[in-house]
């Protein structure tokens, strides 16, 4: 990028036939053409304290935009000011991107100066100083007031006004189609910039709830925390009636041996990503893509990414977009993705919204209770029958699988079946049954 403004500093030297120097907006120097003259005299105090202490003093900043540089734009003749430090008459160049001034370009000026042609001419190659300027600026800046405003603006006035300010932080690349990634728990509040992390079109943090772990729903008021087999009486449903064998009785297909004793109701193992309950932070990224089909950009972004956050971190990718009109949307779909993901290690690290199947109508449902039948089940002295019933709704409801997959024999498993049963009221024969425990289980989760 230097090297592309000396080309055009020195270009500029070439038509106007006397060496330019380029600062930006806060004359701060960012590259100059040779001084060739053998007369010392001729070198002026202003242009060499600026290319040696690569920036220009206050009084000498103010005297220069007394003139109207920041509001000009075409050439500003100055003259000279020796109170101020400035022995040589100026003309500026000012460097503007779509009516933004982004820097100046300076000669000495001398007489007669050059004519109105070549002036005009410089003044193009300014033009396009200042569309690298422009570039650069948005590359550098981390937008990340402008993309966090939008994520958390509600849909109305409000919403789309955040949206066209990020849409004109952006420039042209608004436009273009993106992916937006939520990466959680991100450690700390600071917001890496987009330089450090390929394809970032900007980046924020957000607050993030953080799932509590499976199954961490206390147990109902009044519910014993032991179920039947502590001495509680049986929960009401048909197993508690006689309506109908419990599970595991002769008419389920299942056996209970008596007095089979099932495994201790402890925590589940290998239950996910674990990244601690309660409110934390998550980084959300706007990712530049070229084609929908092609998401290297955004596994590339998150791989680095994650190497900062650490090994509990997981990244939810939403559904590529083109423009910026449906971010919230987004937002939703890449936060959900790692909600699941943190749920359901199989989804992660890198969870995408588009396959999360049945999460994705779960993880769209606001926070609420658990059903009161499967309360009970949820509570910590349960999470053990809360697994096993989950893992046998995950295999169909086969009793081989379901054993082969908790590592248990058919009779521990019809047992805690049928304590499933007892606790919940709800008949595991029954599909509707099945759906409601299904759901409540992996809900839960989240």
């Amino acid at each position: 990028m230097k090297g592309d403004y000396q080309e055009l500093v020195d270009e500029i030297s070439a038509l106007l036939g006397a060496p330019a120097t380029l600062e930006n907006r806060d004359f701060g120097l960012i590259a100059f053409g040779a001084h060739d003259s053998d007369d010392d005299s001729a070198m002026d105090p202003v242009r060499t304290r600026s290319i040696l202490t690569r920036r220009s003093t206050p009084a000498v900043r103010a005297w220069f935009e007394g003139f109207g540089i920041t509001r000009a734009t075409g050439p500003v003749r100055i003259p000279a000011a020796p109170d101020a430090g400035v022995f040589r008459d100026r003309i500026c160049l000012p460097v503007r991107h779509r009516g933004v001034v982004l820097g100046y370009v300076w000669l000495l000026d001398a007489e007669p100066g050059p004519s109105h042609e070549r002036l005009t001419a410089a003044m193009e190659v300014a033009a396009r100083i200042g569309e690298l300027l422009a570039d650069e600026e948005r590359a550098g800046a981390d937008l990340s007031r402008e993309l966090r405003a939008v994520l958390t603006a509600e849909r109305g006035w409000q919403y789309d006004m955040a949206v066209t300010a990020l849409r004109t932080a952006l420039g042209p690349d608004a436009d273009g189609l993106h992916a937006l990634v939520c990466l959680a728990p991100w450690p700390a509040e600071d917001t890496p910039s987009p330089r450090t992390v390929p394809g970032a079109a900007a980046l924020c943090t957000l607050p993030w709830q953080g799932p509590a772990g499976p199954y961490a729903t206390a147990p109902a008021r009044g519910t014993t925390p032991g179920g039947p087999a502590h001495g509680a009486e049986p929960a009401s449903g048909t197993a508690a009636r006689g309506a109908r064998p419990a599970a595991g009785g002769p008419g389920s297909g299942r056996t209970t041996t008596p007095g089979h004793a099932p495994a201790a109701d402890g925590p589940a193992p290998g239950a996910g990503y674990s990244p601690g309950p309660g409110p934390q932070r998550a980084l959300a990224v706007l990712v530049r893509l070229r084609s929908g089909d092609n998401l290297s950009p955004v596994t590339t972004a998150a791989g680095r990414l994650r190497g900062t956050a650490g090994p509990t971190a997981v990244v939810g990718i939403a559904a590529p977009r083109r423009g910026l009109g449906e971010l919230d949307l987004c937002w939703r779909e890449a936060s959900a993705a790692a909600r699941t993901a943190h749920a359901q290690p199989r989804f992660g690290p890198l969870a995408h919204w588009s396959e999360l199947g049945a999460y994705r109508l779960l993880t769209a449902l606001p926070p609420a209770e658990p059903d009161p039948a499967v309360r009970a089940l949820l509570g910590p002295s349960h999470t053990e029958l809360a697994r096993t019933a989950e893992v046998f709704l995950d295999h169909a409801g086969q009793a081989g699988r379901t054993a082969a997959a908790l590592g248990i024999h058919r009779q521990t498993l019809y047992y805690r079946l049928s304590r499933v049963e007892q606790l919940t009221g709800l008949d595991l024969d029954a599909g509707e049954d099945r759906l409601l425990l299904h759901m409540a289980l992996k809900a839960a989760r989240l």
